[in-house]
């Protein structure tokens, strides 16, 4: 059982409280494991914030905003182009091959969403992996898990999924054809115009 991931999972569906500490017994007893794991696993969701500290020692759920999820897509927007550009002529058929498998598995029904947030980070993290600069894929790879905490709006009142499955398939297609300006230009796209709309939902919500 991966306590990270179900705790993940009991975040995006809002069954676990936010602005308020979580207590380790509380979640041991839920999970049905020990407070080792328990411990392990909200260090490791901290480093990758999806918790913030409370008080001296506790952690909890921050509340989603419109201004992190901003941040969050600019940085993105900027650092996987970058990161693009420096793989794109080193991008090979097996990278391709790797990239299709991902998507195709993003295609499947009653996934998780924090199993499509982790598929989607699969399939660019594919294209991305050719420019073998890790400080900069590591940095690429945290903003993306960070995004994973928005996934809920995007799969659900955004309606995104189909969208966002269709721009990955003519990125590959761009990449197949060789052109390296044309599909900097779609992945710059394809990340603004998913952020700007969350963002533009968010502010309508006042989060």
């Amino acid at each position: 059982m991966d306590i990270s991931h179900s705790i993940k999972e009991d975040i995006l569906r809002n069954r676990l409280p936010r602005g308020v500490p979580l207590r380790q017994a509380s979640l041991s007893t839920r999970y049905g494991v020990s407070r080792i794991p328990i411990r392990d696993a909200l260090q490791a969701l901290k480093s990758e914030g999806w918790l913030v500290l409370h008080g001296k020692a506790g952690v909890m759920i921050p509340d989603l905003n419109w201004k992190e999820a901003e941040d969050l897509y600019l940085m993105r927007a900027e650092l996987e182009c970058l990161l693009f550009g420096m793989a794109f002529d080193r991008i090979d058929k097996d990278d391709l091959v790797e990239a299709r498998y991902f998507l195709e598995k993003l295609n499947q029904e009653n996934l998780t969403l924090i199993y499509k947030g982790e598929l989607n980070w699969l399939f660019h993290q594919a294209l991305y992996r050719a420019a073998e600069r890790p400080a900069l894929q590591r940095m690429v790879e945290t903003l993306n898990k960070q995004v994973v905490r928005y996934l809920g709006f995007q799969y659900g009142p955004l309606g995104y999924r189909n969208t966002s499955q269709s721009q990955h398939e003519k990125l590959l297609s761009l990449i197949e054809l060789n052109d390296e300006k044309a599909a900097l230009t779609f992945l710059r796209q394809h990340i603004e115009n998913a952020g700007i709309l969350l963002t533009e939902y968010l502010k309508e919500l006042d989060v």
